[in-house]
């Protein structure tokens, strides 16, 4: 999920067993799992199981483990805290216990064709920035192709982002979302946190029901479209969110390969498309993308 925290122990555990009180830091209380439980998973709703956990390595693993053995589409496993989340290119991921939000869930979309898997992290991407921009009043942007970024000082800082596994025939979505981090607790200069952008709601509990509620509704519109990103208009509103759709970007490839050009669409496979400088289109599937400043005039 995405990128730095203190080495803890490994292994799953839940608050009934010794260890640091979980209220030491009377600024980041713990979840309420039971709480979450009433209001989120409900007779004939999409969520199906939630369950929060003090510490693990990483949620999307567990929850794959309990996708093998046959877990139901629906499941969401919360860490307090993880000690080896994972985000693309193989980054890794950690901030300090209670911090952030830190979450998988399990998915079996079975109505859609295997080839428009990809744009699942691309529906969480625009789930997360659809609720943090309207219950924490951040404005919240997605650069290619699911990296959450909000506007700090002038700068676009990374707030979170999204890794998705497949699992079998099941799909393990993980989502990482730093939301009360202290300055000198980022784990890099170009990371940012919910508070540091001024949110007025860092309430994880309030954060997460938001989170789940979106999510639940947009995936169900997808998948009752068979996973077409148009009829189901989620091209449309990842692209009005994409902060890297007109602006000029080098891409990273794999190979060590770099393209220069600036960035014109979101074809319909979620590849992003690349204008160069010779008026060639490229769509690239992966890449790391580096927005550009334009030259001056």
């Amino acid at each position: 999920m995405t990128d730095p925290v203190t080495p803890r122990r490994s292994g799953l555990r839940g608050f009934g067993h010794a260890g640091p009180s979980p209220w030491t830091d009377l600024d980041r209380p713990p979840l309420d799992a039971e709480a979450l439980r009433r209001d989120l998973v409900l007779p004939g709703g999409f969520w199906t199981s939630l369950d929060v956990v003090t510490e693990t390595g990483s949620t999307n693993s567990d929850l794959a483990a309990r996708a093998g053995a046959g877990a139901p589409q629906g499941a969401v496993l919360v860490a307090e805290a993880q000690n080896a989340g994972r985000g693309r290119l193989e980054r890794q991921w950690s901030a300090p216990p209670r911090s952030g939000l830190f979450l998988s869930v399990l998915l079996r979309p079975d109505e859609v064709p295997v080839e428009r898997y990809g744009w699942l992290p691309i529906l969480v991407g625009v789930a997360a920035a659809a609720t943090l921009s309207r219950v924490a009043e951040v404005e919240v942007g997605l650069k290619w192709p699911n990296d959450l970024q909000v506007g700090i000082d002038g700068a676009e800082r990374k707030l979170g982002g999204i890794l998705t596994e497949l699992s079998g025939g099941a799909v393990v979505a993980g989502l990482g979302i730093n939301v009360s981090l202290r300055a000198n607790e980022l784990p890099v200069p170009t990371a940012a946190s919910l508070a540091l952008a001024g949110a007025a709601v860092t309430d994880r509990s309030t954060l997460l029901r938001g989170l789940l509620r979106e999510f639940a509704g947009l995936y169900t519109e997808w998948t009752a479209a068979a996973g077409d990103p148009h009829a189901s208009g989620l091209l449309a509103a990842y692209a009005d969110r994409c902060t890297t759709l007109g602006r000029p970007v080098r891409v990273h490839l794999p190979g060590d390969r770099e393209l220069l050009g600036e960035a014109v669409a979101i074809d319909g496979d979620g590849r992003l498309v690349v204008r160069t400088p010779d008026g060639t289109r490229r769509p690239v599937g992966a890449g790391d993308v580096v927005h550009v400043r334009p030259e001056p005039r």
